[in-house]
């Protein structure tokens, strides 16, 4: 069974203990990394710059502390941009949606924002994406 890195401990412990929970569970299914809990100003700044968030500093989901929202990958992390990668991320999402519902916790995923169970009709994606919804 997978576990998860010292790295992803620490970007998750900077997370909503909902999250926290929520990921220690999926681990025991789908082996992921956690590439980010807690973003602060100047990382919120220049992913926003770079177009890998539609939000500014202090208004993204992973400014706030403990953070609403925290980005994952597939472990091994394959960042080509190809169909079996996005497919791997995808198959990651469903296991964090379906057992996010299983505990009654809402979720939004960064590949389905409208959250309408469609993945073509998203003007952004952000695969990594996992946020609390309030």
């Amino acid at each position: 069974m997978p576990n998860l890195s010292d790295a992803s401990l620490k970007e998750l412990g900077e997370c909503d203990p909902r999250l926290v929970e929520l990921m220690k569970e999926v681990i025991k299914f789908f082996d992921f990394t956690v590439l980010e809990g807690h973003r602060g100003e100047r990382e919120q700044n220049i992913a926003f710059a770079k177009g890998l968030s539609q939000k500014r500093w202090p208004e993204g989901r992973h400014n706030s502390k403990p953070s609403k929202a925290l980005d994952i990958a597939p472990y091994p992390i394959d960042w080509k941009e190809s169909e079996k990668t996005r497919q791997r991320f995808v198959l990651l999402a469903g296991y964090v949606l379906c057992i996010a519902a299983q505990k009654g916790l809402k979720i939004r995923w960064g590949g389905d924002w409208d959250r309408d169970q469609d993945t073509r009709d998203e003007n952004f994606r952000d695969l990594p994406h996992f946020e609390l919804v309030d």
